[in-house]
């Protein structure tokens, strides 16, 4: 009987156990979300989340700390610079686990465990406007840019098609004006070679 046991034994042994759980850790930190099943992601949480804690006090004590429990440096040097510095305000929680159905092989229940602070999809910061209210009849100025109506398709249409017409009407003049300029330099010339 299990009376009191609360810790998940997977089917391994203990040196196995702590090695998958150091590896799925060590992902984990690494690409901010896994897919495994459900018994392994609620382990794997109750491993990670202690490591999480530790790294918000970025000492040598807490980096060697958490060293021991994952034993790869380039992941402890993520943790304590890119994930400490998000998960610094939030008091636990720092894992998510989504259930996304059956395993096809043996019909085992598949979940993705993520970091909740590096989804974009549920943490959408809401970017709020700060007004600013004058004494001097600020709202009326407002007001009136509000009932200005947008232009129509067909009105911007018109306007660019007698634009168009516009910049075709005005190309001859243009020629006639550069003729009219390679005239004048060439007048120039011939008065400083009289002048000579």
């Amino acid at each position: 009987m299990r009376h009191g046991k609360k810790g998940n034994h997977l089917s391994r042994k203990k040196g196995h156990r702590r090695s998958l759980l150091s590896n799925m850790a060590c992902s984990l930190i690494e690409h901010k979300s896994i897919n495994t099943t459900i018994a392994k992601a609620k382990a794997l949480r109750v491993y990670v989340e202690p490591l999480l804690t530790k790294s918000k006090t970025d000492s040598t004590h807490s980096r060697r700390t958490v060293f021991s429990y994952l034993q790869d440096k380039d992941v402890v040097t993520e943790l304590f610079r890119d994930v400490a510095p998000k998960i610094a305000t939030r008091n636990g929680g720092y894992t998510r686990i989504i259930r996304t159905g059956y395993r096809l092989g043996d019909n085992a229940e598949m979940c993705m465990i993520e970091l909740v602070d590096f989804n974009e999809v549920y943490t959408k910061e809401v970017d709020t406007k700060t007004t600013r209210r004058s004494r001097r009849g600020g709202k009326k100025a407002t007001a009136t840019t509000e009932n200005v109506e947008e232009p129509s398709v067909t009105e911007v249409t018109d306007s660019i098609e007698e634009a168009v017409v516009e910049e075709v009407a005005e190309e001859p003049t243009t020629e006639t004006n550069n003729d009219e300029a390679s005239s004048t330099d060439e007048d120039s010339t011939e008065e400083k070679k009289k002048e000579d």
